[in-house]
């Protein structure tokens, strides 16, 4: 199989860049809704559509691009298995692995911000709001530069 994909690699690489742009771009969003939800009681309009569009968010591009970003990472893994052999590449993916588990993590917060269990606070949100951006600096500088 991967011979026979190896002249379609840098498309499959290309859609890859997409889809981790679209679930970057989930994960940063949606922390942020669930802090415009907190600043409203449950059953007020605003809470009511933050967590709406949460769960549009989580279900039409999060979740989708996190499956995805994973399928289309393991096809380029399997045309192209040298990469296990680079150091670069193994801290690469234990930084994918956080930034999967920040993806449960958030939707995680967000059935606790739906319940209102009061657990959660917005100085948190906020703070975990900027994780999800540093661990993608990781990631971007070793596929980048590929330091060792």
């Amino acid at each position: 199989m991967s011979e026979l994909l190896l002249p379609y690699y840098l498309w499959i690489k290309a859609l890859h860049v997409i889809f981790v742009i679209a679930l970057m771009a989930a994960l940063l969003m949606a922390p942020r809704l669930r802090i415009y939800q907190l600043a409203a009681e449950p059953g007020e309009p605003l809470f009511d559509s933050m967590s709406e569009a949460s769960r549009r968010l989580r279900v039409i591009i999060m979740n989708p691009a996190l499956f995805i970003t994973w399928f289309i990472g393991l096809l380029m893994l399997s045309i192209n298995p040298s990469l296990l052999e680079q150091g670069w590449f193994h801290l690469k993916l234990v930084l994918v692995l956080i930034m999967s588990g920040l993806h449960g993590w958030i939707i995680a917060i967000g059935k606790k911000v739906d319940r209102h269990d009061g657990s959660i606070s917005e100085t948190r949100l906020r703070m975990m709001n900027e994780v999800p951006f540093v661990v993608m600096i990781g990631v971007v500088l070793l596929a980048i530069v590929k330091p060792f």
